[in-house]
């Protein structure tokens, strides 16, 4: 033993082990008693505890697919008139058909895709059951809180528009004004017409709703969002949604119109090249316009200025950085947040419901006789004028820019492949953004209060 201090270590150990054991023991027992009260106690109380059931998981997991919300799902809402209506499964199925419809136009087709996809997505998302996107603070719901539903997005869109357009064939040919101002018959006689459906049962528009709908034949996405803001911000969903995609569909809804409304002799008729426009005269012409418009109709001052500063920064050539800005990345931005936002308002108790669709129905009339009006001005036009004028530039009056210029220069060039107009439409087309913008400011200030 002595001469073995591994062995008499391992004695030592087992030995103060065995000490530790018996000292702890009455402890350990007390504590195995009660665990076995508890154990008792729990078993006593297990009915009252959730069975797990792999029966129950798997029904509940088929509940919550969106296959089964398709099917299934029965939601009480509102129409944005705030009347109750019950909204189904394959409603909700329909519109996101619609969504991807609309993301099909743009992708697929070429029809403005920079408008339509993300509108396309925004009406996607917004119908997926169960994802919330279009609610409290679900993505959706933020952006349109945040510009869509006020005036900030419209506003910052007409900076944006301001620092893309070049007046100077306005301003080299003054007389296209005219053509920007007649497209406006396509607003005001809608409002007539909207006035005169409330002779259809189950239709009522007061004045302040009927101008939110007509403004849609300006073919301007953030005028109609401003004024309807303004008068009726429970319409601002459908409009918006119209208002975007005539201006989408531009290329599909204005060439049979202007074809039927023109001969061919009046389609080849050949314009002078514009002269050009000093760099002072693009200087003055958006402080001159700001000037008019606060002294003459200041309720479309915020339009109207914003669309002003926007081309002012453009060309006065001290601030680059700014004008590059506007654009180009705040353009970009603010149209992709704008056109998710208006997207995501297109649920199915906004538009499967009567008055919804006499709104679109309404809002294409509007469209169709403000592309008319133009043309029928150029041709009563040309009845004084020496140096006469394509009729297909008529058209262009109304506020999509560029896409109404485009559309006019290639029906013209379909007439005679050498005929360019897209210099010449550009003057009806900006005037039409600002015609549409005055128009807006005068219902605000006729019906505002």
């Amino acid at each position: 033993m002595k001469n073995n201090p591994v062995l008499i270590t391992k004695i030592c150990l087992i030995l103060v082990v065995g000490a530790m054991v018996f000292s702890f023991m009455p402890r350990i027992a007390a504590q195995a008693a009660g665990a076995a009260g508890g154990m008792q106690g729990i078993i006593a109380n297990s009915e009252d505890l959730p069975r797990v059931s792999i029966g129950t998981f798997i029904r509940n997991m088929g509940e919550s697919t969106g296959l089964s919300a398709f099917i299934n799902n029965v939601n009480q809402r509102e129409t944005p008139a705030g009347e109750p209506i019950t909204i189904f499964g394959w409603q909700e199925l329909f519109m996101v058909a619609v969504g991807f419809l609309v993301i099909y136009l743009g992708a697929a087709k070429g029809f403005e895709p920079l408008l339509l996809i993300p509108i396309g997505f925004g009406i996607v998302f917004v119908n997926i059951p169960f994802a919330g996107m279009g609610e409290g603070h679900g993505f959706l719901n933020v952006i349109y809180n945040a510009g869509v539903g006020n005036e900030f997005f419209p506003l910052l869109i007409f900076i944006g528009i301001g620092a893309m357009t070049d007046f100077g064939p306005l301003i080299a040919n003054p007389k296209t004004a005219l053509l920007g101002a007649a497209a406006q018959f396509g607003v005001f006689s809608t409002l007539i017409g909207i006035t005169a459906a409330n002779y259809i049962p189950g239709v009522s528009f007061n004045l302040k709703e009927a101008c939110s709908v007509a403004i849609i034949g300006g073919a301007d996405g953030p005028t109609t969002i401003y004024i309807a803001s303004k008068l009726a911000p429970h319409l601002l969903a459908t409009v918006a949604v119209a208002a975007y995609s005539y201006m989408a569909l531009v290329p599909l809804i204005q060439p049979p119109i202007m074809k039927a409304l023109t001969t061919k002799h009046e389609r080849l008729i050949k314009m002078k090249q514009l002269r050009p426009v000093s760099s002072n005269e693009k200087k003055m012409f958006p402080l001159v316009v700001f000037c008019l418009t606060i002294l003459l109709i200041p309720s479309a001052a915020p339009l109207i200025g914003c669309l002003m500063f926007g081309n002012f920064i453009r060309e006065i050539g001290v601030v680059d950085r700014l004008s590059k800005t506007a654009q180009n990345e705040l353009m970009n931005i603010v149209s992709l947040l704008l056109s998710l936002g208006v997207g995501s308002q297109m649920t199915p108790e906004k538009f499967l419901n009567p008055s919804s669709i006499i709104i679109v129905i309404m809002g294409l009339v509007a469209f169709a006789i403000a592309t008319a009006a133009g043309v029928l001005v150029a041709k009563f036009m040309n009845l004084f004028l020496k140096e006469k004028i394509n009729p297909l530039i008529g058209s262009a009056g109304v506020s999509a820019v560029p896409m109404a210029a485009r559309v006019s220069n290639k029906v013209g060039l379909e007439a005679d492949p050498g005929n360019f107009l897209l210099m010449h439409a550009m003057g009806p087309n900006v005037a039409g953004v600002i015609g549409t913008a005055i128009a807006a400011g005068v219902m605000i200030a006729v019906y505002g209060g």
